[in-house]
């Protein structure tokens, strides 16, 4: 695949639930999100803001279209081509799940699943989005992670479709190796090995689930979050804990069913 200075970005996170408006009070209140309607959109579509910029957005998945699928996030990222890219996640052992589609004024799109089974979206925008690669800032998704069956060959697929690059690893015992990846020299997330002894975050179950992303918001105060989110209805799966670097995340369930995760930086 071409390369280009901004292929391999997340450049928007969207949440595809069964109550937007619930779920925007939710988040509003969770993460400290504004919203702003996205005009001239062929179906109802809200962006959520952090101050005066858009970081994604939130939509309504109808029950015919979810399949089973609980509410979830989804992350798009920045391809230069996504008709290439799609054929090459054909060509990789990926399945082509929706597009290659144009959405008028807002860019190209389309969805797979990776060979393991998690699901993603290449995107090329319409017009450039530009998302800094600074130290992430509360309201920033700051850490992107993928529990998979093999994250060797999952990252292999990921650095071949988006230029993704292997960086450091940590050991996890009996769990195998957290390995870090990235782009640019910038840690973009983790992948792991889910286990026997992990839960399915995504249902709220006690099994491991199938592969899946989930996202990590910076939050100001993780213990505030973590208050507001029981407050509002929500569910906490993973209590807060300190992860190395000195940073703390927990992980949620918001409540129409869609997991997330919350990530706190020490003062």
């Amino acid at each position: 695949m071409a390369d280009s200075d901004s292929r391999g970005k997340f450049v928007w996170y969207e949440l595809l639930t069964s109550d937007p408006a619930a779920a925007q009070d939710f988040y509003i209140d969770v993460v400290g999100w504004g919203t702003a309607p996205f005009e001239g959109a062929p179906i109802p579509y809200t962006m959520w803001m952090k101050g005066e910029t858009p970081v994604g957005g939130v939509v309504e998945f109808p029950q015919e279209e979810a399949k089973g699928q609980p509410p979830h996030w989804m992350a798009h990222v920045y391809v230069d081509d996504v008709d290439a890219t799609a054929a090459r996640v054909t060509e990789l052992g990926g399945e082509i799940l929706m597009g290659p589609e144009d959405i008028p004024d807002v860019g190209r799109y389309a969805v797979f699943r990776d060979p393991q089974g998690a699901v993603l979206s290449a995107f090329r925008p319409t017009e450039d989005m530009d998302r800094s690669e600074g130290e992430p800032e509360p309201g920033d998704v700051s850490w992107n992670e993928l529990g998979t069956t093999d994250q060797g060959a999952a990252l292999a697929f990921y650095s071949d479709l988006f230029g993704w690059e292997k960086q450091e690893a940590m050991p996890m015992g009996e769990a195998g190796v957290y390995q870090m990846y990235g782009r640019a020299g910038r840690m973009l997330g983790g992948m792991y090995n889910k286990t026997a002894d992990m839960p399915d975050v995504d249902k709220g179950k006690s099994e491991p689930g199938p592969p899946a992303w989930l996202y990590y918001i910076r939050v100001p105060d993780l213990d505030e979050s973590v208050q507001k989110v029981r407050a509002k209805g929500g569910k906490i799966v993973v209590e807060p804990m300190e992860v190395p670097g000195g940073s703390r995340i927990a992980v949620g369930i918001d409540p129409q069913g869609a997991a997330f995760g919350l990530h706190g930086w020490p003062e």
